[in-house]
């Protein structure tokens, strides 16, 4: 059952990618669809069925060099089946969300195959997660880490007719190399360390990786603070961090069941599952998990400060997953693996939704994005309404305080910011706290700009909005579904006893660190009332000034824009990040590239080899046309001179011995 998880997309996207001309387009949607819903309940029977015991699936040898022994197989844990059904639900869901949303894009020709390509790189996205959620060691692990990352960029460059389409997929492709780098020299740094690459053996070498020294560059370092550090470096680019984010934003240029698959729900997860899966070894490097709770902070902090004034639609909702993601990662820093755990999971069903929410407004308006030009859709989407309402209350954390009754962020984002109180990560509380208030301002503009208040822009477009098809609308409900319930049905699971937290990952088997933070967890369930009930405070403030803005004086944020132009502008230029990396990296490496090329290439060696044959051949080719005379007489006196100039410098080099 677990080889047909995995496999089942593999075979799909190929049948879907090289055969579609036999079995048609539509054949190809159908078949790519059908067997990732039958992965999707497959998982599903492995989350429900897991029974403690960490299972492994030999499936093929792999590599074998020197010492170096790898096999494909599968490790079947509780963060294994988590993340299944994270993959798998969503992937399907987007799947046949598509089949409404690809129907008659405006990219394309009628007669183009591009439904048949775009479900094949779907399928073959879906199958390199699940590789790398199932991996039973690093460098099975790092095969499906750089799949996603080339399935990201054939997905994000979908478009291909393009050019902001291809520059998101190469800023992608380039951006999470720098991180997979980080990736690369922690695997050969553990291999160095523990002689091998499996999991099981890592972990049970932690203890002695703590107690090394490693030399590396200008000096000694601990081995599991170095490895951890690399290890969070291919995090960080993975999941869009703090100086590895740039990429997240633009990967909005792709379609939009890309973004809700691979820039909401899984793939940028896949750092966060990086840093719950080595959690074993992770638990010995102190400082570098304060480092991860100072990113995270940053980044859940900054990515809401710019998702405050964006206009874009997805833009506001990619930010939104770029904050999040600094929420999982405080609470990984803190040791509560589990509660980041928790967050990924809920993050999954309301970013999804509010995805595939936007895809339908967009299609609606016959794909505006802006959502200035947007206004009063109640009444011609009410259930894309209803759904991205759902979504921004999961989001925001509405539920009720000091109870376990709420929409699923209101239960894991509590979580989070009770543990980095309960961890004494004074800097990091605040931040999430602030992100909150942003967070709920943000959430609730878009949903005030696009179903309240007047239509704005071309009102031939209002007119005609009409409710997407059932296709697209099925998903959003299934979605819904887990926004509401996921997070009170399994709070006790991730964030509720210490017991029955064990129960649920089985941390004896090394799905979890085994050492969980029990000061933490047991601080994080004994704050004071007032930091329990702050998230629901910051939702509030949030909501409460977003209401002021633009239903009650839509002026107001005009006038504020106006006032504050130059803290505006920093906002909306994302703190010119961009700028900066173009100034320091793009500018300077185009500048190296045209030295090299006019300097080096044309003027030194375009201009030896241009010299030498322009010159020097021609000059010797003529003399050597001269002394072919033809006379019979000019060639024996060649000879004899040979001859004697030879039998000279035998004489002087007999003379000298």
């Amino acid at each position: 059952m677990e080889t047909i998880i995995l496999l089942a997309p593999l075979f799909g996207a190929v049948v879907a990618g090289f055969g579609w001309r036999l079995i048609g387009e539509k054949g190809a949607l159908a078949l790519t669809t059908g067997l990732l819903f039958l992965s999707c309940l497959l998982s599903w029977i492995v989350f429900f069925g897991f029974d403690g015991a960490t299972r492994h699936v030999t499936l093929m040898r792999f590599l074998e060099s020197g010492t170096l022994d790898v096999t494909w197989g599968l490790r079947l844990d509780r963060l294994t089946a988590i993340m299944l059904i994270v993959v798998t639900t969503v992937s399907a869901l987007v799947h046949l969300y598509s089949w409404g949303y690809m129907a008659d894009d405006p990219e394309f020709d009628a007669d183009e195959p591009y439904k048949a390509r775009f479900f094949a790189y779907l399928s073959f996205f879906t199958f390199t997660m699940l590789a790398l959620v199932t991996a039973d060691n690093l460098l099975q692990m790092f095969f499906g880490w750089e799949g996603v990352g080339l399935a990201s960029y054939l997905l994000i460059g979908f478009y291909f007719k393009k050019p902001s389409a291809g520059a998101a997929a190469i800023k992608a492709f380039v951006m999470n190399r720098v991180g997979d780098f980080g990736f690369l020299m922690a695997m050969f740094g553990l291999f160095y360390l523990a002689g091998s690459l499996d999991f099981d053996t890592i972990f049970a070498q932690a203890p002695e990786i703590s107690q090394t020294t490693v030399a590396f560059l200008w000096r000694d370092w601990n081995a599991a603070e170095i490895v951890c550090f690399f290890l969070f470096v291919g995090a960080m680019g993975k999941s869009a961090q703090l100086f590895l984010h740039t990429w997240l934003p633009d990967a909005m240029e792709g379609p939009t069941p890309v973004s809700a698959l691979i820039h909401a729900a899984t793939m940028v997860t896949a750092g966060v599952f990086l840093l719950a899966r080595m959690s074993p070894l992770f638990e010995y490097a102190t400082e570098v998990k304060h480092f991860v709770v100072f990113i995270g902070a940053t980044t859940a902090f900054f990515a809401a400060t710019v998702g405050l004034v964006q206009n874009d639609i997805k833009r506001v909702i990619a930010y939104s997953t770029c904050s999040q993601l600094g929420y999982m990662f405080v609470a990984a820093g803190v040791g509560l693996y589990p509660v980041a755990m928790f967050h990924l999971f809920t993050h999954a069903f309301f970013k999804a939704m509010l995805f595939l929410g936007a895809g339908s407004v967009i299609t609606a308006m016959h794909h505006e994005q802006d959502m200035r030009n947007y206004g009063g859709l109640r009444a011609k989407i009410p259930l894309t309404f209803w759904a991205m309402l759902i979504g921004t209350l999961a989001i925001t954390g509405v539920g009720i305080p000091l109870t376990h009754i709420g929409f699923a962020g209101f239960l894991s984002k509590d979580a989070v910011i009770e543990g980095a109180w309960g961890a004494g990560a004074g800097y990091a509380y605040w931040m999430l706290i602030i992100s909150a208030v942003f967070t709920a301002f943000y959430s609730w503009r878009l949903m005030f700009l696009t179903f309240w208040g007047a239509p704005r822009g071309d009102h031939h477009t209002h007119d005609h909005a009409h409710e997407s098809p059932m296709v697209m609308l099925i998903p959003l409900g299934v979605l819904a579904l887990g926004a509401v319930f996921a997070g009170m049905i399994w709070y006790n699971s991730f964030f509720g006893s210490e017991a029955g937290i064990a129960s649920f990952f089985a941390t004896e088997s090394g799905a979890v660190s085994p050492a969980l933070d029990h000061e933490v967890l047991e601080a994080a369930h004994h704050t004071p009332v007032l930091v329990t009930a702050s998230p629901f405070i910051a939702m509030l403030i949030g909501f409460g000034t977003a209401w002021l803005f633009y239903i009650r004086d839509t002026g107001l944020p005009a006038r504020m824009a106006a006032r504050f132009g130059l803290l505006y502008r920093f906002l909306l230029n994302k703190w010119y990040f961009d700028e900066i990396y173009d100034l320091l990296f793009v500018r300077t490496t185009k500048g190296l590239g045209n030295f090299l090329w006019k300097k080096g290439d044309v003027k030194i060696i375009d201009g030896t080899v241009n010299g030498v044959a322009l010159g020097i051949v021609p000059m010797l080719a003529r003399l050597a046309g001269r002394m072919q005379s033809g006379y019979l007489f000019h060639y024996a006196f060649a000879m004899v001179i040979g001859l004697v100039v030879l039998m000279f410098w035998v004489v002087l080099a007999g003379g000298s011995q």
